[in-house]
């Protein structure tokens, strides 16, 4: 299992984030009522998320709606924990 795994399964935040969005593409407000985690959260999640390119925002300079979908190793990372 790799460290990035493990990094995603300290937090109970991170696997239910990457659970929520899967092979979708969503934006905060779907991924906070999918996983029961407040939306505030949700951005600090996605954040760390994204700094261990595990997601990606696909229209980053958006103020509002802006999309998140899994990266390749997050789809791996995903696929390990489930």
């Amino acid at each position: 299992m790799s460290d990035k795994s493990e990094y995603v399964k300290k937090s109970s935040y991170r696997v239910k984030v990457l659970k929520s969005i899967g092979d979708d593409v969503k934006i905060p407000t779907e991924i906070a009522k999918d996983s029961g985690i407040l939306k505030n959260h949700i951005s600090n999640v996605l954040r760390d998320l994204k700094e261990q390119e595990l997601v990606e925002c696909l229209n980053p300079k958006s103020r509002k709606g802006r999309l998140y979908r899994l990266t390749e190793e997050g789809s791996d990372i995903l696929d390990e924990i489930k």
